[in-house]
């Protein structure tokens, strides 16, 4: 054990909340955030921390001469590690049109882009989204539990891959215009896209993970964004503004209302704060296309055109921002980050207009509703 810090973090091992202040010496050598509240804890417990050891040897020496971009300027600290191949899905699974296509486009949404028209979902389509949500919604939950310090994000987007199988799902992202994996897994200063590679999560992170299932002809899609160890106050915050961002706009969906006050009330709540709203990347119509209309901007004085119906089916997913609201994009064509490298974070939800407000397809259906980040909630006085 070494060196003693000021008290400002819970310890390391699993299921104890005293205050930490020793660290790990091999977690220094291996630049791990970990810390432990005493000698007999850490001894106790040496058998299963030193996972992370191993397994931030390994990575490290998988990933220390991995530059795909050698001349390109980060904003931030996050790098890209090594991508493990694509994964396959069975055939007897039923498959969006653009799983096999070379490029990934998608031709049926392709022949409705540019168009402003909402499609009011039929009973049948209702039943066919509400089932690809609620599927949705549990292999995020097999992901979230599966998030801890030292796990990979390829890991993650493993166990989301098999989560789709099993419930004779596709995982909607992959290959969706050649995107390589089965879910996005954004972390720190990455706003959204994140491609699940070999990078261990550490001690400290924020890690969104975005979920969309196409189950029998209908998408689901929802994210969240979790905790990782021992958060700071700041990231906290940011986290809980994020996540009321998006609760206050699904308070005013109902028929009658105008897509474009969505905006209004998110960056209203987060200006309030000090946060910023991602603007380059909007919330969208659902249903047995991936991305269709209605556009739904996530910032004020938007021009999103459309008033809300019963039938209306789509996503609110605020990207809110520590600085800038400004992003620069990966050469990777997907990754997208923040220009100044401060921490960004995310929540989305698929939502069903009704005659009197709307349904959250996608909810929790544990713990009261809640997001993960709320199971162990413990601010700070």
């Amino acid at each position: 054990m070494g060196d003693q810090v000021t008290p400002s973090a819970i310890c390391s091992t699993e299921g104890c909340d005293k205050s930490a202040t020793l660290h790990c010496p091999h977690c220094l050598k291996l630049k791990i955030k970990s810390l432990f509240c005493s000698q007999e804890c850490f001894k106790s417990n040496y058998s299963q921390h030193k996972i992370v050891h191993s397994l931030q040897k390994t990575n490290l020496e998988n990933n220390d001469v991995y530059e795909p971009w050698p001349n390109y300027s980060f904003t931030g600290p996050i790098r890209p590690y090594r991508l493990t191949p694509k994964r396959e899905v069975p055939d007897h699974i039923m498959r969006p049109d653009y799983a096999d296509h070379p490029g990934g486009q998608s031709e049926c949404e392709e022949k409705t882009e540019g168009s402003t028209a909402i499609k009011i979902l039929d009973e049948e389509e209702k039943e066919g989204v509400k089932l690809a949500s609620k599927l949705a919604r549990e292999v995020l939950d097999e992901a979230a539990n599966a998030v801890a310090v030292g796990v990979t994000s390829d890991e993650i987007d493993r166990i989301v891959h098999e989560a789709c199988i099993d419930r004779e799902c596709y995982p909607s992202p992959l290959n969706y215009y050649n995107f390589p994996k089965s879910c996005c897994t954004s972390i720190n200063e990455v706003i959204c896209h994140g491609i699940p590679d070999m990078r261990p999560l550490q001690d400290g992170d924020i890690c969104n993970i975005d979920i969309t299932v196409y189950h029998k002809g209908f998408h689901g899609d929802l994210n969240e964004t979790l905790f990782v160890g021992n958060v700071d106050e700041k990231a906290k915050k940011l986290v809980k503004v994020t996540y009321e961002c998006l609760s206050k706009a699904i308070e005013i969906v109902k028929p009658g209302e105008k897509y474009r006050e969505i905006g209004n009330v998110i960056q209203k709540h987060a200006q309030s704060h000090g946060f910023a709203v991602v603007r380059r990347y909007c919330g969208h119509g659902i249903h047995r296309l991936f991305h269709t209309a209605p556009n739904v901007p996530h910032y004020a004085k938007n021009k999103a055109v459309g008033i809300m119906k019963a039938g209306h089916c789509f996503t609110i997913e605020p990207m809110i921002s520590e600085g800038t609201w400004r992003d620069i994009l990966w050469p990777d064509d997907w990754t997208a980050v923040t220009q100044d490298g401060k921490r960004s974070a995310q929540f989305e939800q698929t939502l069903l207009v009704t005659e009197s407000g709307c349904e959250i397809l996608t909810a929790r259906r544990s713990k009261g509703g809640q997001p993960y980040f709320m199971d162990n909630w413990k601010p700070e006085c």
